[in-house]
C-alpha cells in the first residue's frame, strides 16, 4: 500500500470523524406521552370537538412530525394513555418520578410531556414544584385531534420539542408551549374549551416560539424546580385536598361532606376575592377547629387575586389565602405542601412564595 493512498484514506477518515460531532451535538429530547386530545382521533376531519381522546400511541405521534429530527434526537415513552380528566394524585407522582429520573440522565437534554388539556395546567404546576432540574421541561397538548382539519397538535409538538432542546429555555421552570406561546406552568390556565388559543396566563406569556426560535419577554418570579423546597424523590403520596365551589345560595353541605370523607384541606373556590357566604362561615370555622385547613381562592376566570384579611378575618379564623392561584392550582400546592407541614402559617408562606 503506497504512502499516498494511505494518506488519502486517513484524510477521508478524518473528514468523516469531523462530521460526527455535529450529529452527536444535536440535543436529546424524550417525549413522555400520557394521552389526551393530542393523541385523539375523530370519525371525520370535521370532528374538532367530538372525538375519542388517548388513541394514538407515542411512536405514531413522533412519526407524524418528521421535522422533529431537524431539531433534536427524539425518543418516546408511553407513560399513560388516558384522558386527562382521569388524572389522579397517583398519576402525578408516577409521572413526576419518571421526569426526575430522566432529568438526572446525562444523555437527556430536555423533556416533553404530551397531555390532555383538561388538567394540563395542574400537571405542569405540580412538576414545576417538585422536579429539581434546570433542564427544560415542556408540557404540551392540543385543542383538536390530529384527524381534524387545522389540527393544532403537530405544530404544538414541534414547538415543544424545539423549546425542550433549547439552551435558552433552561432554568425557567416548567413551560407550557401551545398556540405559539411560551407560558409558565405556574401561571397558565385553560380559559376556553373550543379555541386553539385556550391557554392563557393572567400576567401574560413568558414569550413566543416562532419557526423554532424562542423570544422571551419576562421571567417567572415565583420559586420553582431547582429553587423549590419540595422534591419528588421525597414524595410518595400527596395530601388529600378537595375543592368546594362558592356561589349564590351556597350551603355548607359540600364542605362538611368532603371533610367527612377525609380531606385534610379544603380549597374554598370563592366568588370575587375568595368571598365566603355568611351561612358557610360557621361550618368552615368548625372544620378548622377540627384540624382541616381552609384555603380561600377565587374562581374568577382569568385572574382571581385573594387578599389576606379582606372579605374575611383570615388571621382570626386561622385560614390561608391562595394568592393568585386558581382553585385547581391551589389544590396542587396544598397537596404538595402538606406532605411537609400542617402549620397554617407555614402554608401561607408557601402560598406567597410559590
Amino acid at each position: 500500500m503506497s504512502n499516498r493512498f494511505l494518506s488519502r484514506c486517513l484524510l477521508i477518515a478524518a473528514a468523516c470523524l469531523a462530521a460526527l460531532p455535529a450529529f452527536a451535538a444535536k440535543p436529546n429530547v424524550v417525549i413522555l406521552a400520557t394521552g389526551g386530545t393530542i393523541a385523539g382521533a375523530g370519525a371525520a376531519a370535521t370532528n374538532s370537538a367530538t372525538y375519542q381522546a388517548a388513541k394514538v400511541p407515542v411512536d405514531k405521534l413522533i412519526a407524524g412530525v418528521p421535522e422533529l429530527a431537524n431539531v433534536a434526537q427524539v425518543r418516546g415513552e408511553q407513560v399513560f394513555q388516558i384522558a386527562s380528566e382521569s388524572f389522579t394524585n397517583e398519576h402525578l407522582v408516577t409521572l413526576g418520578k419518571r421526569v426526575a429520573a430522566l432529568a438526572r440522565q446525562g444523555d437527556v437534554d430536555g423533556i416533553v410531556i404530551t397531555h390532555g388539556t383538561d388538567t394540563l395546567e395542574e400537571t405542569a404546576y405540580f412538576l414545576n414544584l417538585v422536579v429539581h432540574t434546570a433542564k427544560p421541561i415542556v408540557v404540551v397538548g392540543s385543542m383538536r385531534p390530529g384527524t381534524a382539519m387545522s389540527a393544532d397538535g403537530t405544530l404544538n409538538l414541534f414547538n415543544a420539542v424545539s423549546v425542550a432542546a433549547s439552551q435558552d429555555a433552561r432554568g425557567k421552570g416548567v413551560l407550557v408551549t401551545m398556540n405559539d406561546e411560551l407560558n409558565s406552568g405556574r401561571d397558565v390556565a385553560k380559559t376556553i374549551n373550543i379555541k386553539t388559543e385556550a391557554f392563557k396566563s393572567p400576567w401574560g406569556p413568558l414569550g413566543m416560539v416562532v419557526e423554532g426560535k424562542n423570544y422571551w419577554f419576562r421571567l417567572p418570579a415565583k420559586r420553582h424546580t431547582t429553587n423549590s423546597e419540595f422534591d419528588i424523590e421525597q414524595i410518595d403520596a400527596l395530601a388529600p385536598v378537595e375543592i368546594a365551589y362558592g356561589y349564590g345560595n351556597v350551603s355548607d353541605t359540600a364542605y362538611r361532606a368532603l371533610a367527612d370523607k377525609g380531606a385534610k384541606a379544603i380549597i374554598h373556590s370563592g366568588t370575587g376575592n375568595g368571598s365566603v357566604a355568611a351561612r358557610v362561615v360557621p361550618a368552615l370555622r368548625e372544620l378548622r377547629a377540627n384540624g382541616v385547613q381552609i384555603i380561600r381562592s377565587s374562581h374568577v376566570n382569568g385572574g382571581g387575586f385573594v387578599l389576606r384579611n379582606a372579605e374575611q378575618p383570615d388571621d382570626q379564623y386561622d385560614w390561608v389565602v391562595a394568592h393568585d392561584l386558581n382553585p385547581q392550582k391551589a389544590r396542587i400546592l396544598a397537596a404538595v405542601a402538606m406532605t411537609k407541614t400542617q402549620d397554617s402559617k407555614e402554608l401561607q408562606r408557601i402560598f406567597w412564595e410559590y
